[in-house]
């Protein structure tokens, strides 16, 4: 395969393009990975085409039935990547399916979408944010020139809520075609409480260790707990992380206290044995770069209550549910509240759990984006 031309003959019911998917790990790969695996189990032929992130990785390969194509990079660009061959490859491969998808934001999409005759369905995850500065001014400028572009040549544009839609840049953009689609949330395998070290309360997080995750302030915040027996566990690649982590201020923020793990990447076999360790799940983010937090809804199915930053999206899990607590954002006091107050009343886990299977259910995530899917099918594109 060399990376420039889908396989001769092949019609696929969908094709997804992005610019990390599998084995990389964020909250967009994730959805997208389930979205494509979920339909693929259901009979449909799906291709995902992304880059080739890491040298190492294979430029075709099959994963749990959804055929994986990548393209080559040419350089990195913070966050995302320069791979022209991208945009040939997603357009090629696109033409012969009957339905092409795009996960936003991504900087390749307008060029994508650009007279494309498939029918296209884009799902704008989250708002592009980087560091201030003139080049990254530059390249959010033309990172969302490009996005709106695609969004505006949709059939249909999915978010997880029109929560974060309404406070995102691509407002106008996405509200034409907007449809809600909650992200599917399997629930984590059973596991065994494996990381517990005491009775104490044990807080958790998962996730990748960057500046937007808020993880000084939920240092801070439990650093007040006053409980010795207490433990905060901190999940997460830091070494392999698009645009850099924010490790050595976490480090920094633990300084000497012994209560705090930093547990670096929890392999799939012991997600189950993670979340059985806990008492609280907590997703401090501090800007609204995170758009819903699959992780924490992930969290609920398993009985875990949440402790999350009142932002645009963010919230949306603990309003549905009720299974959790908002705090401001960047507030390591309130932090420290909601954690002592759920110590002290800890909700119902079974039927926090039930609330969660309700909202986040992955076959009716599933049918959902299938009925996107098929109406655009049918649909003749036109350019707004």
């Amino acid at each position: 395969m060399s990376g420039e031309a889908p396989r001769a003959g092949r019609h696929d019911d969908l094709v997804i393009a992005l610019t990390y998917y599998a084995p990389y790990v964020s909250g967009l790969t994730n959805m997208a990975r389930d979205l494509a695996e979920g339909l693929a189990a259901r009979g449909r032929s799906v291709t995902v085409v992304t880059s080739r992130y890491e040298p190492s990785l294979p430029r075709e390969e099959e994963i749990n039935g959804v055929r994986v194509l990548r393209a080559p990079v040419l350089a990195r660009l913070g966050r995302g990547v320069l791979s022209p061959q991208l945009v040939r490859l997603a357009r090629a491969t696109m033409s012969r399916a009957k339905v092409a998808a795009l996960q936003l934001p991504m900087l390749e999409a307008g060029a994508i979408a650009a007279g494309l005759r498939t029918p296209l369905v884009s799902t704008y995850h989250c708002d592009v944010t980087l560091p201030p500065g003139l080049i990254n001014a530059a390249q959010r400028l033309v990172v969302d020139a490009s996005n709106r572009f695609a969004l505006r040549s949709s059939a249909a544009v999915g978010v997880t809520s029109e929560d974060y839609a309404r406070h995102s840049r691509m407002w106008l953009a996405i509200e034409p075609s907007m449809t809600i689609v909650a992200p599917p949330c399997p629930a984590p395998p059973p596991g065994e409480p494996t990381y517990r070290e005491t009775d104490g309360l044990h807080v958790g997080f998962l996730g990748r260790i960057v500046r937007e995750k808020g993880l000084e302030y939920l240092v801070r915040g439990f650093r007040a707990v006053p409980d010795s027996d207490a433990r905060l566990l901190i999940g997460g690649d830091f070494t392999h992380v698009a645009g850099g982590s924010v490790v050595e201020q976490v480090r920094s923020a633990i300084g000497d206290d012994p209560r705090i793990q930093l547990l670096g990447f929890v392999p799939e076999e012991r997600i189950g044995d993670f979340y059985a360790s806990l008492d609280v799940f907590t997703l401090p983010s501090v800007n609204a770069f995170e758009a819903f937090g699959i992780v924490q809804a992930v969290a609920m199915l398993g009985g875990v209550p949440v402790i999350s930053s009142d932002l645009p999206g963010v919230r949306q899990p603990v309003m549905q549910t009720g299974f959790g607590v908002l705090v401001p954002p960047a507030d390591p006091a309130a932090i420290t509240r909601a954690l002592l107050d759920l110590q002290a009343n800890p909700p119902d886990r079974v039927a926090g759990a039930q609330r969660a299977q309700r909202a986040f259910s992955v076959p009716e995530v599933l049918d959902a984006y299938e009925i996107v899917l098929d109406k655009a099918a049918h649909q003749v594109r036109t350019s707004r």
